[in-house]
């Protein structure tokens, strides 16, 4: 467990592997958050990964926003030895997860809250949650996207290329292990046990990654025909990418300021297909999860996502010192008349 958190076990409805639970995690605190700005953040990570970005949380709970993450169904903290890693046949999924993490922090289906909600989804989380928004609209205030997976790595021609084989396969041996073409760059630019900055539990974040079944490469593919066509995401919409891609090859030092998991132009155009409203930010030497750059780095980072925040989302600000009796007092900022 990460030194200061806590989690929670969520209980899900068991699948053909048996038990099958989500996990909540979130700061420890004794007191409340110095500035409360009214919103709170779920964060939902991506493929073969789970929360450790301790300082993801800082940043939120500088500006006065409560935050929590979630490990989804057979991932991180909420695999257990029967699973297969990640195994999902549709996206759609996820909803359960979701529903029962925003129960948790007072924005479920029936809850009627007075907090600001933010999303934010890294790589397939941040498909996830883009599908998600759209399919649930008023539920969200905001959307923050980092480096999502929208688009597959050899785009359209691709998928044409290997999305009949794949389906075939996943009709017939759905939890077959399909070559697994992830050669441990990524990890090996990120890790502390390698070339990289940051501790990795290798059991939930090992070096090759995962092998990906052909259920859940097609039910990717589903997800990207959907963002193709067009979603339709009423609120407003961040999207953070690395400048450039680095192909995962071969080694190379670029690896260090570049992203080596997704082709960042492929997501780039499609981040214009999700909804009216959408910011896009190009980071130069950004790593796949841009939180995970060089300092220097994560430094415009947070500058473009400060800026962003103060703009779209629903802060709360300060209470002002009584400088008189009839001083003003701001409340929210809201947009699309929600309210």
């Amino acid at each position: 467990m990460l030194p200061g958190f806590e989690r929670r076990t969520l209980p899900l409805a068991p699948d053909f592997e048996g038990e099958v639970v989500a996990t909540l995690v979130r700061r420890r605190r004794d007191e409340p958050l110095p500035h409360d700005a009214g919103v709170d953040v779920l964060y939902v990570h991506g493929w073969t990964d789970y929360f450790f970005q301790t300082h993801l949380a800082d940043f939120w709970e500088g500006l006065g926003v409560r935050f929590h993450a979630l490990d989804l169904r057979k991932y991180g903290r909420s695999i257990r030895p029967h699973h297969t890693p990640g195994f999902i046949t549709r996206l759609e999924t996820y909803d359960e997860d979701l529903e029962a993490a925003l129960a948790q922090i007072g924005h479920g289906e029936s809850d009627r809250p007075t907090r600001g909600l933010v999303l934010m989804g890294h790589s397939t989380g941040g498909l996830v949650l883009s599908l998600w928004t759209d399919r649930h609209p008023g539920r969200a205030d905001a959307l923050v996207l980092n480096s999502p997976w929208l688009e597959f790595q050899t785009r359209k021609v691709g998928r044409r290329v290997l999305e009949p084989s794949v389906r075939a396969q996943a009709a017939l041996a759905p939890r077959s292990q399909l070559v697994n073409v992830d050669l441990g760059y990524y990890v090996r630019a990120v890790s502390s046990r390698q070339d990289g900055s940051w501790e990795l539990d290798p059991a939930w974040h090992p070096d090759e990654g995962w092998r990906a079944t052909p259920a859940w490469l097609a039910a990717i593919f589903d997800g990207h025909e959907q963002v193709a066509r067009g979603l339709s995401i009423d609120v407003p919409v961040l999207v953070l990418l690395s400048a450039r891609s680095t192909p995962p090859v071969r080694w190379s030092e670029d690896m260090h300021r570049t992203d080596s998991v997704l082709d960042v132009e492929g997501v780039a155009r499609r981040t214009m297909r999700l909804g009216r409203l959408v910011t896009l930010a190009r980071v130069e030497g950004a790593l796949h999860d841009v939180t995970l750059s060089a300092p220097e780095v994560r430094d415009v980072v947070w500058q473009e996502m400060r800026r962003w925040v103060r703009t779209y989302a629903p802060l709360r600000a300060p209470e002002p010192e009584p400088a008189s009796p009839t001083a003003p007092v701001r409340g929210w900022r809201r947009w699309f008349g929600r309210s």
